[in-house]
């Protein structure tokens, strides 16, 4: 048998195969005259020349070659010439051809005598065995590519060292049957050539015992289109080997590795070979030697015999290899695979690709979610505060118009008594008229619409003080003219006002004064100020004008409470607001805080200062409505 290969080359017997070549070690001295063969190998660089059964186009051999040739530069710096021949034995076997090539080489090399030469395959050994003599009499022969059995068989000198690898078809089909461990059937592929034909009875034999537990087929001897029409029809639990195909019965010559994708590609049933080539080309794998690894194990060899120490016979390291592709193509389990076992293509994972920008992600995703929780659980906090907040305002405003409404109670019942006792007057006088033997009905009349109008009024007096007494859990939010409830406001303190003494002037805009917050809120912060200002003039000697005006002041309404008081003294004006504080004997000093409180819910503003003519003012601001909300 041949070299093999997955795409290409495969070597000789069934069970062999190795590939070749070394590195040459050591350093070596600088190159002396290149036509003087004479100088001994230690005085100048070192010469290898690497034979090729095949073309360049054969993989395996290729690939073994070119990890051969990295050792040996790798080992020497570089110090070393290095000569590769393809012999292209597959396509042209004959003597002629063969003897041509003997004579070529013996004059190529006449001036520069390798001192190894390194013959891959079954072929370049028999063919190099042949012509040393012509071509290099006194170099070493390293045979690489084949097994024991093999070179036996065509019988190398004793001073030939091996590196030797059998390919072991059984242990590929041991790999089949345990990830196909129901499998029935069992095909073996072979092709027409005489490499094919070797490979196709060592199989045979091999497989003896194996194939007893399968209905077997060997096809063999076809064209590739009728490899590739069996292999499309075979039965799904069967397991295909597949050896070589360096020709089909019509004569076509093939790399074997291009055969067999074209019939791994149709089969109904995965697809075994023995040749890491053949990976990539549509087979699940195999047991097998790595090219790589059996070239820089030929390159050791190469570099101790260049190097003058001992050397012998190796056995190249052999292995299973699979495509994890091919396994997630049939549904074959990872799990039965042998231990050891080299997996090919198989997709890493998001953690193995990129474990630290992952760890890196975490870390930044937890350390995030840890501050959006510690922000939400704050804003939670802070709608909680905010929450408890509103209902001790909203708690606070209701004590604060209960006091009110107890501070006005008696002029409420006067105002009250007003309209109550001309109800009853009217009453009364309707009642005699009724009595009496021709009633004037016209006058009648209008007593009676006079009682409808002085219920109206009592009924507004019930309303407003129900408005100032009515304890709510939430704000209610709308949107209203400021000047309305200035004016609302007034309505209610207009009789404690007359009982004081104290006349109203009110200087209303023309122009409405939309605000949104809560409309009683608003109005008892108008009747904290009115009361205070009230109270404020108990004593003053002068006039006592209460004065309201309203108007637009920086883009916000205005309201201005002013007095003719005594005014506040100028150290106190920035504690006026403060809770608790009071210049009255009998105050709590809850008015103005409340009043502070309640026009900053809203996002405005209050302040106090005294009149240059006396007295005090209070200004509160609170923010026009936006038109997009006057719509809600």
């Amino acid at each position: 048998m041949s070299w093999g290969c997955r795409c290409a080359a495969i070597f000789p017997r069934p069970v062999l195969m190795t590939v070749v070549l070394a590195t040459v070690w050591g350093s070596f001295a600088d190159a002396a005259d290149a036509s003087d063969t004479s100088v001994p190998i230690t005085d100048r660089v070192p010469r290898v020349l690497i034979l090729y059964p095949y073309d360049e186009r054969i993989a395996a051999t290729t690939a073994a070659g070119e990890a051969l040739r990295s050792r040996l530069l790798e080992a020497t710096d570089g110090k070393i010439d290095l000569f590769s021949e393809f012999l292209d034995l597959s396509r042209f076997p004959e003597a002629v051809h063969v003897a041509r090539m003997g004579r070529y080489l013996a004059e190529k090399y006449a001036a520069r005598r390798p001192d190894v030469i390194v013959a891959l395959g079954k072929e370049s050994a028999n063919f190099v065995t042949t012509y040393r003599i012509t071509i290099a009499p006194d170099a070493k022969i390293v045979a690489a590519g084949f097994g024991n059995s093999t070179a036996e068989n065509i019988d190398l000198p004793d001073d030939v060292i091996g590196a030797f690898t059998t390919f072991d078809i059984l242990k590929t089909a041991e790999l089949a049957r345990r990830l196909q461990p129901n499998a029935r059937h069992l095909y073996i592929i072979g092709g027409s050539s005489e490499f094919d034909r070797g490979w196709l009875t060592a199989a045979r034999a091999d497989l003896e015992e194996f194939s007893k537990s399968y209905e077997t087929t060997y096809l063999e001897d076809l064209t590739i289109g009728e490899f590739i029409e069996r292999a499309s029809h075979v039965p799904s639990d069967s397991i295909i080997l597949a050896l070589t195909v360096f020709k089909d019965r019509a004569g076509r010559n093939f790399i074997p590795r291009e055969a067999i994708r074209q019939i791994a590609a149709a089969a109904s049933a995965p697809v075994y070979g023995p040749y890491q080539t053949y990976i990539d080309y549509g087979v699940v794998g195999g047991n097998t030697v790595t090219f790589d690894i059996l070239g820089r194990t030929v390159g050791n060899l190469v570099i101790d015999v260049i190097a003058g120490r001992p050397v012998s016979d190796i056995q190249a390291p052999q292995t299973n290899i699979v495509d994890a592709r091919q396994l997630w193509r049939w549904g074959l389990a990872e799990g039965n695979l042998p231990p050891g076992t080299v997996l090919m293509h198989k997709e890493r994972s998001l953690w193995e690709e990129h474990w630290l920008a992952v760890t890196v992600a975490l870390g930044v995703v937890l350390m995030q979610a840890g501050i959006i929780a510690a922000l939400l659980l704050e804003r939670r906090r802070r709608q909680d505060a905010e929450s408890r907040s509103r209902l001790h305002l909203l708690e606070a405003v209701h004590l604060n118009q209960s006091a009110t409404a107890g501070a006005l109670s008696s002029s409420i019942a006067h105002e009250l008594n007003q309209p109550l006792s001309a109800i009853r007057n009217n009453a009364e006088a309707a009642s005699e008229l009724l009595r009496s033997g021709n009633p004037d009905l016209d006058l009648i009349q209008q007593i009676l619409l006079d009682i409808q109008a002085d219920d109206q009024r009592a009924g507004d007096i019930i309303c407003r003080m129900r408005g100032l007494l009515k304890k709510r859990s939430e704000i209610d939010w709308q949107e209203f003219d400021l000047n309305d409830v200035t004016s609302s406001a007034i309505h209610i303190i207009h009789g404690e006002a007359e009982r004081r003494g104290i006349t109203l002037n009110t200087n209303r805009p023309t122009t409405e004064l939309p605000v949104r917050a809560d409309k009683v809120h608003v109005q008892q912060v108008v009747l904290n100020l009115a009361t205070n200002a009230m109270d404020a003039m108990t004593d003053s000697e002068s006039a006592r004008i209460l004065t309201f005006a309203t108007g637009l002041e920086k883009e916000k309404a205005e309201l201005r409470v002013a007095d003719t008081g005594n005014g506040i003294p100028q150290e106190r004006l920035c504690s006026i607001f403060e809770p608790f504080y009071t210049t009255k004997q009998a105050g709590t000093g809850l008015g103005l805080s409340i009043a502070r409180a309640i026009v900053e819910t809203y996002g405005g503003t209050i302040s106090a200062d005294n009149r240059p003519e006396g007295g005090a003012i209070f200004r509160v601001a609170l923010p026009l409505a936006r038109r997009e909300e006057s719509g809600r």
